[in-house]
């Protein structure tokens, strides 16, 4: 058998066919495979809501063919969205990328996040028909130290601030929430401006609210306020304090409740959550309390004393102290509201009475002893004959001794007419027609006219010696002219007038 001589012409034919067919698929797959997107990323804040704001950019690389997004994934799986002008969302997946161009879609996610991912499946199409799709995916890390909070659109009322006037004298302040955000909701702070009584110009107690504390509040809608307090005229306590009415001390006392640091402009809070002066002042000029005396003279030379504590700022005792002459002294003390009228200044002692509270004389404190109008004047009668003229002064009960001074032509006498006594001066009769009867402690001077009955030869005197006593003669106190009181006696026709700093004779 003859066997054919083998050739390799077919085989390498065969295989070089089969190479050009595999390059062939190769120039025809290398164009699709170079289909691709590109995925970049930029990274915001919205402050009002505060979340991260994730703006993804996706490019088509083909410049003749539209690449249509058929899947995109996102980690966290928050929405991607198309940015549109319209309001409309349109989602990232399924949004065809025209060729050559990119679009951009904004990813929200919490501002706690760290990475994001985006992955996305696209596809080239022609006529309908795919001829290429690719999957691309990007994550990007956010910084941890780049904090996204919220902007605030308000302000609790709990962490607000403020910023505070005080004038304490005047009775005045302002209270104003800082920055420029309101407080939030319903939210109100209250302050309240408060004024007191106090017993003395730096802290001491007891303390009593005066008049009525001013209260307003701060909100969303009154962001300033003005509080006005009226001060006593006296010593005194203002304060700025933190809340409303219902935190005001009626009665600051001894060992009791304390402001401490509800106070504006305090070290601690709430009252340091304001800036400003102390909110706190203690002053006045004066103590809260009005003294007043009133002063009674009595027929007898003594002086009743009336004390009084009752106006408008009375809120403590005073403690008074009524002095006299001779080293008399007493005191007593006036609760507020109230009067004593325990105190009589003897006769001896009246000459001169001052009042002091706190050891200076109060306003019209000062008084000395008049005699009262209404009191009983001694009376004056007269006996004459020829012979005699007898001049008696009845000095009335419950008055004082009256010193009396008697004078009859050159002859002059004085006694001292005890309360409820009388004494008479017996001078013999003369040629003078006129005595007087002279009361200096009174300034009171009384004329008598010497006209005996009958007749005593022309010499004034004899004649008759059953005169009759005269009426009692009366007047007024000091301070004018008294008025004349006659007595025409029966035997001896003597009259007397009763005149102030001058003489007043009358005849019948």
């Amino acid at each position: 058998m003859i066997r054919p001589k083998l050739s390799l012409r077919r085989p390498l034919a065969i295989l070089g066919a089969a190479l050009v067919g595999l390059t062939g698929v190769a120039a025809v797959a290398t164009p699709a495979s170079a289909h691709h997107t590109e995925i970049s990323a930029t990274v915001g804040c919205d402050r009002l809501t505060g979340e991260r704001v994730i703006t993804w950019k996706v490019e088509n690389s083909e410049t003749n063919k539209d690449a249509t997004l058929q899947t995109v994934t996102t980690t966290p799986g928050t929405p991607v969205n198309v940015l549109t002008k319209t309001a409309k969302a349109v989602p990232l997946q399924g949004y065809v990328i025209d060729q050559g161009s990119s679009v951009k879609a904004e990813q929200r996610v919490p501002a706690n996040t760290t990475t994001a991912n985006l992955k996305v499946y696209a596809e080239w199409l022609v006529d309908g028909v795919k001829t290429a799709d690719n999957t691309r995916d990007k994550t990007i890390t956010i910084g941890a130290d780049r904090s996204c909070a919220p902007a605030p659109t308000c302000v609790d009322v709990n962490k607000a601030k403020f910023s505070h006037t005080f004038d304490g004298p005047k009775g005045t302040a302002t209270v104003k929430l800082d920055g420029d955000l309101p407080l939030c909701g319903d939210g109100k702070q209250y302050f309240t401006l408060v004024s007191y009584f106090a017993p003395r110009p730096q802290f001491a107690t007891p303390q009593y609210v005066y008049g009525t504390p001013d209260s307003d509040f701060v909100s969303a809608k009154q962001t300033e306020i003005t509080l006005n307090v009226e001060i006593p005229d006296c010593h005194t306590q203002v304060d700025l304090i933190w809340g409303d009415k219902d935190q005001v001390i009626d009665e600051i006392v001894d060992g009791g409740k304390r402001y401490d640091n509800m106070k504006l402009g305090s070290p601690g809070a709430p009252g340091n959550r304001s800036k400003g002066p102390q909110g706190w002042y203690n002053g006045g000029s004066k103590s809260c309390v009005t003294p007043a005396s009133t002063f009674a003279s009595k027929c007898d030379g003594s002086v009743a004393v009336s004390l009084s504590n009752d106006g408008k700022i009375s809120k403590y005792a005073v403690e008074f102290e009524v002095k006299g002459e001779n080293g008399f002294t007493k005191k007593v003390s006036v609760a507020p509201g109230k009067a004593d009228s325990s105190i009589v200044v003897p006769a001896a002692d009246a000459g001169k009475i001052e009042v002091l509270v706190d050891g200076k004389v109060i306003e019209n404190g000062t008084y000395s002893w008049q005699r009262p109008e209404d009191c009983p004047l001694p009376a004056v009668t007269t006996k004459a004959d020829c012979k005699e003229f007898a001049l008696t002064v009845t000095n009335p009960e419950g008055g004082l001794p009256v010193k009396t001074t008697f004078t009859y032509g050159d002859k002059t006498e004085t006694r001292t007419v005890a309360a409820g006594a009388s004494e008479t001066v017996t001078f013999k009769a003369g040629k003078d027609k006129t005595a007087i009867v002279a009361l200096p402690d009174m300034d009171l001077e009384l004329e008598a006219i010497y006209t005996p009955e009958g007749n005593c030869g022309g010499s004034g005197g004899g004649g008759g010696d059953d005169d009759e006593p005269g009426l009692p003669v009366t007047g007024a106190a000091a301070g004018g002219i008294a008025a004349g009181a006659v007595a025409l006696l029966i035997a001896g026709a003597v009259l007397f007038v009763i005149a102030r700093r001058r003489r007043v004779t009358f005849t019948a």
